[in-house]
């Protein structure tokens, strides 16, 4: 379990003033000009040597991703954004940092920038937060009044910083699908290659970070990388922010250290499972789009990115979403494949389609009007889509609906078998697989 003194987000409930006065008071923007100092160079080696892993859901590790910035300019300019278009199911981490610690994340646009030689920087916002969006322009304010950035800024190095408003597509997550809505077109992923380190916004050379990544970077310069290293398992360093939801008796969001076992972390900070750990289910350990997780398997495991991606599902955005025996499995992920099918930018045949397919198909299995042959058409459907499509948006659909199938197959078979002994007579029948 994460001690107090190891947390980086000591506002996260909002119990102090998310102003500048009282950010500098938790160690805010405290040592940034050394920092700065000591060059782009040594910044991204801090961060490599952290072992920090993206937080918004592929966890890419973040010094990398940075290196592969150019070192020098070809005549263009680059650009650092952010992304706080966060818009996965069951997912409330960024939006609690910007309410509450706008100026770290602030800040760390500010380090990440100069690291990156990117003397512009974009915060895109999801179109629904609008108390959010409110307080980080208003932090963002603060820091220019008080000359921590923009020209003849403090640090000796001129840099501008501007939120930006989306207008609530989920599909704006997707990094080059954000760089599209950013210069003003339809919020549609781009083909890769050219990678954004290349050609991202405007053309320019452009790294795409999460809210969480850009935050946690100024208190690992200040702690050292070493600290960051030595908290959590081997390749899985440092401290998440967990999202609990669902049927827990406490729904958080908490700050802990990576690889906290599931039921530690349920029991410490969620005040345990509804009814009791007999009556737990299933899980959905990162957020909608990752495949859940029957009860006999996740109760003990370690929450970090290997250890669930060798349990074919993934730590994601660490939005755990738990559910009890009064669940009905089959609905809740139909409910899940609407959500994707309503939210497919449509530019992918497999998925634009697909993801349709799969929820009509789900929801006549919810009811049970299905075939058992239809469970393998189903699941070779999913695998059609995932994989095959632009961005991971086909992935994300495809995926949620693999797991349903891995480990609850007997209870659609249940479901077709019990209302074939007794089909509703108001109900007409429907053609398999339509």
């Amino acid at each position: 379990m994460l001690s107090d003194k190891d947390r980086i987000f000591t506002n996260l409930y909002g119990l102090r003033s998310p102003g500048l006065r009282a950010a500098k008071q938790r160690g805010a923007w405290n040592g940034t000009k050394k920092f700065m100092e000591n060059g782009q160079d040594w910044i991204i080696d801090q961060v490599k040597a952290s072992g920090l892993r993206g937080r918004g859901g592929a966890g890419f590790p973040t010094g990398l991703k940075w290196s592969f910035m150019p070192k020098k300019s070809d005549g263009r300019p680059s650009y650092l954004v952010v992304n706080a278009d966060e818009s996965e199911p069951g997912t409330c981490k960024d939006r609690d940092i910007m309410r509450h610690d706008p100026h770290l994340l602030v800040e760390g646009c500010l380090i990440a920038s100069f690291a990156m030689n990117a003397p512009v920087c974009y915060i895109y916002v999801r179109g629904e937060f609008i108390r959010e969006r409110e307080q980080l322009q208003a932090a963002v304010d603060e820091a220019y009044e008080a000359g921590l950035i923009g020209p003849n800024n403090k640090h000796g190095w001129d840099f501008d910083c501007y939120v930006h408003h989306g207008a609530g597509a989920y599909i704006c997550g997707e990094e080059t699908a954000l760089l599209e809505s950013l210069e003003g077109k339809k919020g549609q992923p781009r083909l890769k290659p050219p990678f954004p380190a290349n050609v991202g916004l405007y053309g320019a050379p452009t790294t795409v970070n999460n809210v969480e990544s850009i935050a946690v970077v100024p208190t690992i310069l200040r702690r050292g990388a070493d600290w960051f290293a030595g908290l959590g398992r081997p390749n899985n360093t440092g401290t998440k922010l967990f999202c609990i939801s669902g049927h827990v008796n406490n729904p958080c969001n908490v700050e802990e250290e990576m690889g906290i076992p599931f039921r530690e972390l349920i029991d410490k900070h969620a005040g345990g499972v509804r009814g009791g750990w007999n009556n737990l289910l299933a899980v959905i350990p990162g957020g909608s789009s990752v495949p859940c997780l029957p009860a006999d398997v996740c109760k003990d495991m370690p929450m970090d990115f290997d250890t669930l991606r060798d349990l074919k599902s993934g730590l994601g955005t660490a939005a755990v979403i738990v559910m009890d025996k009064s669940t009905d499995i089959i609905r809740a992920i139909a409910r899940l494949a609407y959500f994707y099918k309503h939210e497919s930018c449509g530019q992918c045949t497999p998925c634009r389609e697909g993801t349709g397919w799969m929820w009509r198909v789900l929801e006549r299995m919810a009811r049970g009007q299905a075939e058992k042959r239809e469970i393998d058409m189903l699941l070779d459907v999913s695998h059609q889509i995932e994989g095959h499509t632009i961005c991971a948006l086909g992935d994300a659909a495809a995926w949620p609906v693999q797991g349903l199938i891995r480990h609850f197959r007997h209870v659609i078979e249940q479901r077709i078998d019990d209302y074939s002994a007794n089909p509703k007579p108001d109900e007409a029948p429907m053609a398999a697989a339509e």
